[in-house]
């Protein structure tokens, strides 16, 4: 396979085999990797399987439903030895428990703060709804644990030609006054495959550093 830098590199890569090493819920149940790890967070419903599974050119990779808040454990997969996917629980979905948002906020700032192969964290944001309190309140959890991470807009085909900047400008302006995360904002939409090529591109480069 050719070097990070190579166009055709990302898309290599993200078609080569994806296994499904574990799911964990707890902080004790996360296998050991020297591979660079990419975590998927957002919203209950926001997309993030739906987007492990168009990078990687699949359809059952990761699980999708459409049930919120199904996903409670954090779901790793190997992506061609070179590159670890991990799919987080969801948060912000309104009918879980106190004590279940509570386990989810433990699991997460420790899985963030703990993490040492952690490089890049892909911040799942609904173009329909824009930045919700509860995304702002991860964004500071992510300020806190110093990742880099970059704001990906998911489900951008739901929205109208002329709306689309504008969700954008918003997102890339709530953006800039957090410090972990990146300037560059991502459209994406699973089923039409928009933007998809553009994060491969971002998150192969993580590999050169791997």
């Amino acid at each position: 396979m050719s070097a990070p830098s190579d166009p055709d590199y990302a898309r290599k890569l993200f078609a080569s085999p994806c296994d499904f090493i574990a799911g964990a819920a707890s902080l004790d149940a996360l296998p050991e990797t020297r591979l660079p790890e990419v975590a998927f967070v957002g919203r209950s419903n926001v997309g993030k399987s739906s987007l492990v599974n168009a990078l990687t050119g699949r359809t059952k990779l990761a699980r999708v439903s459409n049930t919120p808040g199904r996903t409670r454990q954090i779901n790793l997969f190997a992506l061609a030895g070179k590159l670890m996917l991990a799919d987080l629980p969801g948060y912000g979905f309104a009918k879980v428990s106190k004590a279940e948002a509570r386990s989810w906020n433990e699991l997460i700032v420790g899985y963030l703060h703990s993490r040492k192969t952690l490089r890049r964290v892909v911040l799942l944001i609904d173009a329909r709804r824009g930045i919700m309190e509860s995304d702002e309140e991860v964004m500071g959890l992510l300020d806190r644990a110093a990742v880099a991470t970059q704001a990906i807009l998911t489900k951008s085909d739901k929205l109208k030609d002329d709306e689309l900047p504008t969700v954008l400008d918003s997102v890339s302006r709530a953006g800039s006054r957090h410090p972990a995360m990146l300037a560059d904002v991502i459209a994406t939409a699973s089923q039409t495959g928009t933007g998809i090529p553009s994060l491969r591109a971002a998150l192969a480069e993580l590999t050169a550093h791997g």
